[in-house]
C-alpha cells in the first residue's frame, strides 16, 4: 500500500456521509488524471430492469438527460459492467449501438473514460467511471494506473455502498441449515416428492420448509424463491 492510498483510505474514514465519501473519491480521480467520476449501485432486484443508484461530478445537465432519455439501459459501459470484473476504456467501438449517448456525451465534455465494476457477494453490483474531456489514454498510462485504478473501484464501492442501500441479506432472517438444503435441491430441479426421498423427509415436510424460505426470501413463489437465493449467492 503506498503513502497516497494511505491518505485516501485516512480520509475516507474521516467521512460522515455519502457527499464526504464521494468528495475524496473524486479527489484521488484527479490525482489519477481524470477530471470527472462516477459511482452507480445496481440492486439485485428486480430483475426485469436495472435500479440503480448514482454520484457522479458530471455536469448536472448531463446527469438529467442521461436519466430522462433512459440511457442507463443502453450504457455500452453499464451493460458490460453488469456481465464482467474486466475495466473497459471509452471508444467509439465501445459506443457503436449507442451513437446519441456517444455524441451527446461529447458535448458534455465527456470524451475520454475508464470504467470497472465489482460485484458483492449479496448480488449488488458497483462500477466507477472516471472520464476527461481531452487526453488520449494511451496504453502505457493505463499499464502504469491499472494497480491504483482497480483499487480505486474496491476502495469506492466499500466507501458508496453502505450510503446508497442497504445489503439485501441485511434485511432478510437468516435461512435455517434445512431451508438451504431444501433450496438447493429445488434449485437443482427436484421435485418435493424427490425431496422428501432424498432427504428422509414427508413431503409435506419439505413443502412447510421451502413456504418458510419462499417467506424469508420475500418471494412470491417457488420459483421467484430459487431465483432470489442464486442472485443472493445464499445456496452456496
Amino acid at each position: 500500500m503506498t503513502d497516497w492510498t494511505q491518505q485516501v483510505l485516512a480520509r475516507l474514514t474521516e467521512a460522515r456521509d455519502a457527499a464526504g465519501a464521494f468528495e475524496q473519491i473524486s479527489a484521488a480521480a484527479r490525482h489519477l488524471g481524470f477530471e470527472h467520476c462516477a459511482y452507480g449501485l445496481r440492486k439485485p432486484f428486480p430483475f426485469t430492469r436495472l435500479e440503480a443508484r448514482m454520484l457522479s461530478t458530471y455536469d448536472e445537465g448531463w446527469n438529467r438527460r442521461y436519466l430522462e432519455a433512459g440511457y442507463l439501459q443502453v450504457d455500452p459501459t453499464v451493460l458490460h459492467g453488469i456481465h464482467s470484473l474486466q475495466p473497459v476504456v471509452w471508444s467509439d467501438r465501445l459506443f457503436r449501438r449507442a451513437p446519441q449517448l456517444w455524441e451527446e456525451a461529447q458535448s458534455f465534455g465527456l470524451r475520454v473514460g475508464w470504467a470497472q465494476s465489482i460485484f458483492d457477494a449479496d448480488g449488488r453490483i458497483g462500477m466507477l467511471s472516471l472520464a476527461r474531456s481531452s487526453g488520449r489514454l494511451s496504453e502505457a498510462e493505463r499499464r502504469a494506473h491499472d494497480p491504483l485504478l482497480r483499487w480505486l473501484v474496491n476502495t469506492a464501492h466499500c466507501a458508496l455502498s453502505q450510503y446508497l442501500g442497504r445489503s439485501p441479506l441485511s434485511e432478510m432472517e437468516p435461512l435455517t441449515a434445512r431451508q438451504l438444503e431444501v433450496m438447493r435441491w429445488t434449485a437443482d430441479g427436484k421435485t418435493s416428492e424427490e425431496i422428501a426421498a432424498i432427504l428422509g423427509l414427508s413431503t409435506p415436510t419439505v413443502n412447510f420448509h421451502i413456504r418458510n424460505a419462499i417467506a424469508k426470501l420475500r418471494a412470491n413463489n417457488k420459483n421467484s424463491a430459487v431465483a432470489r437465493s442464486s442472485r443472493l449467492g445464499i445456496l452456496g
